[in-house]
């Protein structure tokens, strides 16, 4: 998907990689602004499931002792790693698509 117009007035790379600075707040934002970059908005559509995941299964890991911290621990890096890759990306004007999350945050991006 080559990044179209973003009716923002922003770049829609630039725009795509704000829906990812922000967490699920950012993407919110966009998703309601953007009216008409597909590439916006499936990646507003994205930083929003992964940041909910990502919380999710932060507090998920807190209710687990010993093994479910440990997990935790090891989330904190990977997020911090796929957060950066996500707005790398998008800023190069990449899809970036997440296996399953990229295909359904495609389709509720169309919807909008």
């Amino acid at each position: 998907m080559h990044p179209d117009n973003s009716s923002t007035g922003l770049d829609p790379k630039v725009a795509g990689l704000l829906c990812y600075l922000g967490g699920f707040i950012t993407g919110i934002i966009f998703l309601v602004l953007e009216k008409q970059s597909r590439f916006v908005k499936l990646h507003a559509v994205q930083s929003i499931v992964v940041s909910v995941v990502l919380i999710v299964l932060n507090i998920l890991f807190g209710f687990i002792p010993i093994i479910g911290w440990i997990l935790g621990l090891l989330l904190a890096p990977v997020a911090f790693i796929l957060w950066i890759a996500l707005m790398l990306l998008t800023l190069q004007g990449k899809l970036g698509k997440l296996p399953i999350i990229g295909d359904w945050s495609e389709q509720q991006a169309n919807k909008f």
